[in-house]
């Protein structure tokens, strides 16, 4: 057990679109990820998302409505709802998932990461 810094880990690393773990529980994994412009549209058929904005403001978009999430807000995003993160400018959200999750659901892509490193 130990206190995680987490404005310390996203000095860490400057890669957007790349989720880093900083934390695991009962099968969850806590991530931290820098987004920046437009990712792709997915979905998750098993696992519920949660996104708080740490830092900047997230847009995601999904089929029948946009919704925008800032600075020391959350959405949790149903399993099986499809979505697509957007931001437009530099931001910090926290991930709160299933370690099963991948970033990119049912899509496989170029933005896909399959092994994500622990910091």
């Amino acid at each position: 057990m130990h206190t995680i810094n987490i404005k310390e880990k996203f000095s860490l690393f400057s890669a957007y679109w790349d989720p880093k773990i900083v934390g695991e529980l009962n099968g969850q994994q806590v991530k931290l990820a820098k987004l920046k412009g437009e990712f792709v549209w997915h979905k998750h058929d098993q696992e519920d998302e949660l996104f708080m904005v740490i830092k900047g403001v997230l847009t995601i978009e999904f089929r029948d409505k946009t919704e925008t999430i800032s600075e020391n807000e959350m959405i949790i995003v149903p399993r099986g709802v499809e979505h697509k993160p957007v931001a437009n400018e530099e931001t910090w959200v926290l991930l709160f998932e299933p370690a099963t999750t991948r970033n990119t659901g049912n899509t496989k892509g170029t933005l896909t990461k399959e092994n994500l490193d622990k910091i």
